[in-house]
């Protein structure tokens, strides 16, 4: 069976609920966030309990940071900022708790799994990373792969021999060669910055060495019209589209 790998639903219930529905009918075994679960969207409380129905087993992102630790919020620019302060608001203490407890990184099946980059950053994007720095990355991490969100773009990075190869994650299969490392985005649930305004998340076959990227559509008009009601700004609303 494989492993749903998923990253940044930013508080879209719906996006998240379809996404949820695919991975039933794929009878993955479990499921792994790699955080930002919260933020920008209008339905940050009702993901986190749906997170721990589910048992998702999640790894903070930066904006769990930021709901927590009030140190924190200085890192967001002002539009984010105003975005993130709505979320605190709009949670439950239950789920502010919950939200404590997550790592900043984890190591399951032997691979790594962390919201921006190994070995347990939330802050840095792979974008922003390149050269000297990504191939040292790498031995930040054990094992043949790192899953990361963060950027909302799907990417794959390979280290063979020494040298870098990166390029676009495609929808569908992506079949890696087992004695080759990687670092793999996953892309966006809830908020895609990709051009392409489905869902997206990953289902992983390990004892395959594939990776199945999924677009899932979802109905945006019923995330869009809680924005105004929930108070969340709706130039977030406006990216959905």
């Amino acid at each position: 069976m494989p492993i749903a790998v998923l990253s940044d639903i930013h508080a879209n219930l719906a996006a998240f609920e379809a996404v949820l529905k695919d991975i039933d009918a794929h009878d993955a075994a479990e499921i792994i966030s790699l955080g930002d679960n919260v933020g920008y969207g209008p339905q940050p409380d009702e993901v986190v309990q749906l997170c721990r129905a589910r048992r998702v087993i999640s790894v903070a992102g930066n904006h769990e940071v930021g709901v927590v630790l009030q140190h924190e919020r200085s890192r967001f620019n002002s539009q984010s900022r105003e975005a993130l302060m709505r979320t605190v608001e709009l949670l439950s203490p239950e789920s502010i708790e919950w939200m404590s407890l997550l790592p900043y990184g984890l190591t399951r099946h032997g691979c790594r799994f962390v919201h921006g980059m190994p070995p347990s950053s939330v802050h840095k994007y792979l974008f922003s990373v390149n050269g000297g720095e990504l191939k040292g990355a790498f031995q930040a991490f054990l094992g043949p792969l790192c899953f990361v969100g963060h950027t909302h773009e799907l990417e794959l990075v390979q280290l063979k021999d020494g040298t870098l190869t990166r390029r676009p994650l495609v929808e569908g299969d992506n079949v890696l060669d087992m004695t080759t490392r990687y670092i793999v985005n996953v892309g966006s649930v809830g908020q895609p910055r990709d051009g392409d305004n489905r869902a997206k998340y990953a289902l992983w076959y390990p004892d395959e060495g594939r990776v199945v990227i999924r677009f899932i559509p979802y109905d945006i008009e019923r995330t869009v019209a809680l924005f105004p009601e929930r108070g969340m700004p709706l130039r977030y609303a406006d990216r959905l589209k």
